[in-house]
C-alpha cells in the first residue's frame, strides 16, 4: 500500500516517485542513474545491492512505486512496453490453462493470443464480458484467467469488474483488468475486485505520446507478483532509466491532465451523438449507453476516449479520419493531442471493428475547437 500518509491521487501522483526521505540540501527530483552496472563492496556482493540496470534500477523502483500506489496495488513491474506487460500476465498461466477474454478487445492482444496461445499451450475464448450469463457458460473446469478490457477498445463495451471477479474466484480463477483506458484516476479495478491491473503507459500515464512502456500491478505481493517479477528480468522487458524517469514526470501531471480528458469527451460525446452523419457514438457517459450504470457504479468518471459509426462506407469513414484541421490522423491515444483514425484500416483485414468506425482521443485542446474541426471534417 502507498508510504505516503493520504489517499488522494493527485499528491500520489507528484511525491510517490520522488525520495521518500531525503536527506537536507538534496535535489527535489531525482536524478537519472544510466549506470548498467554497479561496484560489488569489498566483502562480495550483499542482499538488496543494486547489482545490474536489467534486474533493477533506481529509476524503474521510482516509477514501479508510484504506480503501485495509483492503483492501490501492493506490487508493480514496470516494462518497455504495454503488450509485453500483458504477455508476462498470460505467461503466469500453466501449460493447458483455459483463457476468456472479451470479444471486443485491443487488437494487440488478440493477435497475441492469436500468435502464442498455442505455442505456450493455452486455450482462450473470445465471449461476450458483458454479459455474466455468457460468461458463466464459458468457464471451464480449466479456466484460469478472466481478462477484462473496460471500457473495451474500440467499442466502448462496460464490463462489471466486480462480478467478473467473484465470478472468477468462485471457479479458482484470477481477474485480470486492462485498464488503460479509464486509468487510476477513473477506475481502481484491484479495489473493485480484481487481482491484476495492467497498463500501456504509453498512453495517458506518459500522456505526451513520447514514452513507450507497460505496467503489472498486482492486489498481493505474493507468488502470482514473482512469476511477473521473473518474466520481467530474465526476458529483459524492462524500460530504460531514461524512460522511467520521464514517465515518473509525466505522471506528476497525469490526475489533472485525466480531468480535462473527461471534461472535453464529454463535450465532443454530446456533439456527436445528435449529429445527423452519425450513426452511434460508443461512449459510457451517454444515458443511452448499455452499460452507463455499470460506468456509473465503477468508474469516476467515462474518460476521454470515443468511438462512432459514420452514417456511411468505409471509404466515407476514411474521408473524414483524413480531413481534420486540429484533430491528428494517427494510432495511439492518451496524449495531450487530439487524434483519430479509420481503425480497421490500422488493424488490417483480421479485425472485426466495423467498416464506418472512427476511433478519436480527446485531448486537452479547446473543446469549442475540436468541435469545430469535426463539425468541418463531417461536412
Amino acid at each position: 500500500m502507498s508510504s505516503l500518509p493520504t489517499k488522494n491521487i493527485e499528491t500520489i501522483a507528484i511525491h510517490g516517485s520522488m525520495k521518500q526521505e531525503p536527506g537536507e540540501n538534496e535535489p527535489l527530483v531525482p536524478g537519472i542513474e544510466l549506470s548498467t552496472i554497479y561496484e560489488h563492496r569489498k566483502e562480495g556482493q550483499q542482499d538488496g545491492d543494486w547489482k545490474y540496470t536489467r534486474i533493477s534500477n533506481p529509476n524503474r523502483v521510482q516509477l514501479e512505486n508510484v504506480l503501485k500506489d495509483l492503483e492501490g496495488g501492493d506490487a508493480c513491474a514496470a516494462f518497455s512496453s504495454g503488450i509485453a506487460a500483458i504477455s508476462s500476465v498470460f505467461q503466469t498461466l500453466e501449460a493447458g490453462s483455459h483463457l476468456l477474454l472479451p470479444e471486443d478487445v485491443y487488437f494487440g492482444t488478440r493477435k497475441l493470443v492469436w500468435e502464442f496461445a498455442e505455442r505456450w499451450n493455452l486455450e482462450a475464448d473470445f465471449i461476450d464480458m458483458t454479459d455474466l450469463e455468457v460468461i458463466k457458460s464459458s468457464i471451464k473446469e480449466n479456466t484460469k484467467m478472466l481478462w477484462l478490457e473496460t471500457p473495451s477498445n474500440p467499442r466502448l463495451l462496460i464490463t462489471d469488474v466486480v462480478e467478473v471477479s467473484k465470478l472468477a474466484h468462485k471457479n479458482g480463477a484470477i481477474a485480470a483488468v486492462d485498464s488503460t483506458w479509464p486509468t487510476p484516476y477513473n477506475m481502481r479495478p484491484l479495489e473493485l475486485g480484481a487481482d491484476i491491473v495492467v497498463h500501456s503507459t504509453t498512453k495517458y500515464l506518459g500522456g505526451h505520446s513520447d514514452i513507450l512502456g507497460g505496467a503489472v500491478i498486482t492486489k498481493e505481493n505474493n507468488e502470482l507478483f514473482e512469476k511477473i517479477r521473473t518474466i520481467q528480468v530474465i526476458q529483459g522487458a524492462a524500460p530504460s532509466p531514461q524512460d522511467c524517469w520521464l514517465l515518473s514526470r509525466s505522471i506528476r501531471s497525469f490526475p489533472y491532465r485525466m480531468r480535462a480528458h473527461n471534461e472535453n469527451a464529454r463535450k465532443v460525446a454530446d456533439f456527436l451523438v445528435n449529429h445527423p452523419k452519425i450513426m452511434k457514438v460508443y461512449y459510457p457517459g451517454l444515458e443511452s449507453h448499455p452499460g452507463h450504470e455499470i460506468a456509473k457504479e465503477q468508474m469516476k468518471d467515462f474518460g476521454g476516449m470515443i468511438s462512432f459509426l459514420i452514417d456511411g462506407t468505409k471509404e466515407d469513414a476514411i474521408a473524414v479520419a483524413s480531413s481534420s484541421k486540429v484533430i491528428t490522423a494517427a494510432t495511439s491515444l492518451g496524449g495531450i493531442e487530439s487524434i483519430w483514425e479509420h481503425r480497421k484500416s490500422s488493424e488490417g483485414e483480421e479485425s472485426k471493428t466495423p467498416d464506418n468506425l472512427i476511433r478519436l482521443s480527446v485531448g486537452l485542446e479547446h473543446p469549442d475547437d475540436l468541435i469545430a474541426d469535426i463539425e468541418q471534417a463531417l461536412g
